[in-house]
């Protein structure tokens, strides 16, 4: 019979082999130095001349020269990039990955139950691309200059005041619900197609509040158009031309970005996921590719497999529980 002590420490091994990462990968041939052994397909889920097809095609050449074999850039639109997340997740020749955004690879079943991959369990993460925050905007009648009195004016409309996003389950909708959430704001939603025509709601004050992408919302805000109240991100971002945080303005607990990566399936074999991510570190720090991939709208971000899988964990949780909370489904 076991002990007390016994009991906890087999307790204990158990749930750490429950809790062990989905996404650990296989030893396998096409480890290390042996990969790749033919050309690399990246899968992008939007069309040509979206930001995340512009991230992928700006690190392609140069992983390629890199890795030697061609890193060839596949556009598989449909479903908010869930069509070609679905193609990399069930991709079993060790070379096929995906640049997926952050809906792809946290939420995309929380949204939608038939989902037809797993986000925690299908992807090995390779390492971030970039990041960009959203701009908290508001119409040209907002009362107010500084982020705290725009945020009061916001605070003062109630539930009669209206704020526009993209559609439901967008990040701008998570997000506006959360920044609801962490403050008394209490504005209304209202659904658009796509974020010109927020914006052209926005202009004709029909609706008063926004969380827009910095490109987007910059001329507007440069021309007085619109008002920013400021950005989502941790800090202070060059794509936003140096705008306040909503943690200067004591927002806690907000914090947002946009985020674009590189993922494989889950059974890529770790040592290749490695070789992979140190090129993708060595292609991100290289000034012409930084300078690119600014351009396109994204704040390059090298980082390691484990940091990608730390941040994939977080935001599952924070707009997870903003999706439960809500009670909120994707259109």
């Amino acid at each position: 019979m076991l002990s007390k002590r016994q009991w906890l420490q087999s307790c204990a091994a158990s749930i750490a082999g429950l809790c062990a990462p989905a996404w650990a990968q296989k030893a396998g041939p096409a480890a290390g130095n042996a990969w790749p052994t033919k050309p690399v397909r990246v899968l992008v889920g939007f069309p040509a001349g979206a930001s995340p097809d512009l991230a992928a095609r700006a690190i392609a050449a140069p992983l390629s020269a890199l890795l030697g074999q061609p890193v060839v850039v596949e556009n598989k639109p449909g479903a908010s990039g869930n069509v070609a997340a679905n193609e990399v997740a069930k991709a079993h020749d060790d070379h096929t990955i995906g640049a997926l955004i952050n809906g792809n690879l946290t939420i995309a079943r929380l949204l939608n139950a038939a989902t037809p991959f797993d986000p925690e369990k299908d992807f090995a993460p390779v390492g971030l691309i970039g990041t960009a925050p959203l701009v908290l905007a508001a119409s040209a009648q907002a009362v107010g200059s500084t982020p705290a009195e725009l945020l009061l004016w916001a605070r003062n409309l109630g539930p009669e005041g209206k704020y526009g996003t993209p559609g439901a389950g967008t990040v701008g909708h998570l997000g506006m619900e959360l920044l609801k959430m962490r403050t008394s704001i209490r504005v209304q939603h209202v659904p658009f197609n796509g974020n010109p025509k927020v914006i052209e709601a926005m202009l004709a004050n029909q609706i008063q509040l926004a969380l827009l992408p910095p490109g987007l919302a910059l001329p507007h805000v440069k021309s007085g158009k619109l008002k920013a109240i400021g950005v989502t991100s941790p800090e202070r971002s060059p794509l936003a031309g140096e705008m306040p945080t909503l943690r200067e303005a004591d927002v806690r607990g907000a914090d947002l970005e946009i985020w674009t990566a590189l993922a494989a399936p889950a059974s890529m074999p770790e040592a290749a996921v490695a070789r992979l991510n140190a090129a993708l570190g060595q292609v991100l720090r290289a000034p012409d590719v930084s300078a690119t991939l600014l351009k396109a709208g994204w704040q390059p971000r090298a980082g390691t497999p484990g940091a990608l899988a730390s941040r994939m964990r977080s935001d599952t949780t924070t707009l997870g529980g903003v999706i439960m909370m809500r009670g909120i489904k994707e259109a």
